[in-house]
């Protein structure tokens, strides 16, 4: 069966994620809307593709042999933001920044949190995103994911949210998130939000190609960043890549690195940590295509 109109073929995900690593996707669409989505899943399901959703390109890392399925990106309609009272109804691929700045101008507070993750709202429900304290379950209320089967939708609860993770499968697509926010003077939710912000710029490095946060924190008590800057590993790099000399839970390409450099950071960072504190790092960055971590 021929690909649908709009179909890609062998796209760089180097271009396609933040950290500027890995291998071409042999498939690639931009749907934008629920229909044309559905409609490419069923055909990644009849040619039994495996499908991996690619919001703004954060949090992932691509094997560079690429990846042998379909990658989609939601465009258009599945990246609208609406207002609906208190709710904001949101498609899948809508960048956070831009739900946290209709918000504000809205009026709607519970969602500033966002404004420190450089990501969509699919990406988000699915790895449960948070920072200063909130994340997305403690504002959605419910979600329709797509995928090569079907559909299905559901609030945290029934799609299994908890701390930077979810129940979503491989190949599951959130189309569509509805938000539930709550009244606040735009003034205060502003300041909230400009006071994000700033912590951020202090505490986290800018300007460079990075993925976000490579690591889950162990607990709120032993962030991995502490960890892994008390294993001396602020700077280390091998190839092109670089444990990011301002936050040791970031890995920086630094202009030629490949996701085996990646890698074989995460595992010097990941070894280190449990000779010395006997902790196990669980990597919260996603992998697509014929990666993995070694375990052990």
């Amino acid at each position: 069966m021929s690909a649908p109109v709009g179909v890609e073929r062998d796209v760089p995900m180097a271009r396609l994620t933040t950290v500027g690593t890995g291998g071409p996707a042999r498939w690639f669409a931009r749907p934008e809307t629920a229909e044309a989505l559905a409609a490419v899943l069923r055909w990644a399901g009849e040619e039994r593709l495996p499908v991996a959703a690619v919001g703004l390109g954060s949090n992932l890392l691509a094997a560079d042999t690429g990846f042998d399925g379909l990658v989609v990106r939601l465009a258009g309609d599945l990246a609208r933001v609406e207002r609906d009272g208190e709710r904001i109804v949101c498609g899948g691929g809508a960048a956070l920044a831009v739900v946290v700045r209709r918000s504000q101008e809205w009026g709607l507070a519970g969602i500033e949190f966002g404004c420190a993750i450089p990501g969509t709202v699919g990406g988000a429900v699915r790895m449960n995103a948070g920072a200063y304290g909130g994340d997305l379950a403690g504002v959605l209320e419910r979600a329709r994911v797509l995928s090569t089967g079907g559909e299905r939708s559901g609030g945290p609860a029934e799609l299994g949210m908890r701390y930077r993770r979810s129940d979503l499968r491989p190949g599951e697509v959130v189309a569509e998130a509805v938000l539930r926010l709550r009244p606040e003077p735009t003034e205060v939710i502003r300041a909230t939000i400009r006071d994000m912000q700033r912590r951020r710029k202090e505490a986290q490095p800018s300007k460079v190609r990075t993925f976000g946060s490579v690591w889950k924190n162990p607990d709120p008590e032993r962030t991995a960043g502490r960890l892994l800057d008390e294993c001396g590993l602020r700077g280390f790099q091998i190839g092109g890549a670089r444990i990011s000399p301002v936050h040791a839970n970031f890995i920086e390409n630094t202009g030629d690195a490949t996701s085996a450099d990646v890698i074989a950071l995460m595992l010097e960072a990941r070894r280190r940590a449990r000779e010395r504190f006997g902790v196990e790092l669980e990597h919260e960055v996603q992998m697509v295509g014929e990666i993995r971590l070694p375990e052990g």
